[in-house]
């Protein structure tokens, strides 16, 4: 896969901040995903251990969830761990990843955060701008914002607040079990990522292709 080099990664805490807030503005949240038209879908993952981190991506064809390509790749955790700088912990070897896949999927989901982030640059917001396609982030635990817990049935979903403003949502993807924190990175909007999200949830309470990225970047 290929697409553009945006810039670089080696930059000090307070530059990577005031990055974030350069690109902020560039993120459209209100695109919605057609679908009827996705015929692939992107489960994108990181472990990290020690100074090593291995991302994973994993293609399943949609809606058929059948699995169309794995690639991972390796490399020295050199960012440190900052709440709100994932991606420049993290991002650099997500992209080696994914210059690896011959196929292009249609969209990406990505475990972390889109939108729900203090400058809505959640890895999933900030690598879709790298990408240039539709992304969403799925995270799993609480991040930012103020939310009333959604109710226990499977689908059910609440609006996730920061400062007045919806910038994500609290869904229950299978009955009575925790639910996972959706927003938009990229190119699309919450109604429809959050029926993306739903449409990719069998068994487990995460997404299939995200589950199945998760898997492949252990350590």
């Amino acid at each position: 896969m290929q697409f553009d080099h945006l810039h670089d990664w080696n930059l000090a805490p307070k530059a990577a901040i005031a990055l974030q807030r350069k690109l902020a503005p560039l993120l459209i949240s209100d695109a919605p995903l057609a679908l009827d038209r996705i015929t692939s879908v992107a489960g994108v993952d990181v472990s990290v251990r020690h100074k090593l981190s291995r991302a994973a991506v994993v293609v399943m064809s949609y809606p058929q969830l059948e699995l169309l390509e794995i690639v991972r790749a390796c490399g020295e955790t050199s960012f440190p761990y900052i709440p709100g700088l994932l991606a420049f912990r993290e991002g650099p070897v997500v992209l080696d990843a994914l210059r690896q896949l011959r196929c292009e999927p249609d969209a990406f989901i990505f475990d972390g955060m889109g939108q729900i982030h203090p400058r809505k640059m959640g890895i999933a917001a900030h690598l879709g701008l790298w990408l240039g396609r539709p992304t969403i982030g799925c995270g799993k635990t609480h991040f930012i914002g103020e939310f009333t817990e959604p109710a226990q049935t499977k689908g059910s979903s609440s609006p996730l607040l920061y400062r007045d403003e919806q910038i994500g949502a609290v869904l229950r993807t299978r009955a009575k079990v925790k639910p996972v924190y959706i927003s938009v990175g990229h190119l699309a909007d919450l109604d429809s990522a959050l029926q993306l999200v739903m449409s990719l949830t069998t068994r487990f309470r995460l997404p299939d292709p995200v589950r199945a990225a998760h898997n492949a970047a252990r350590l």
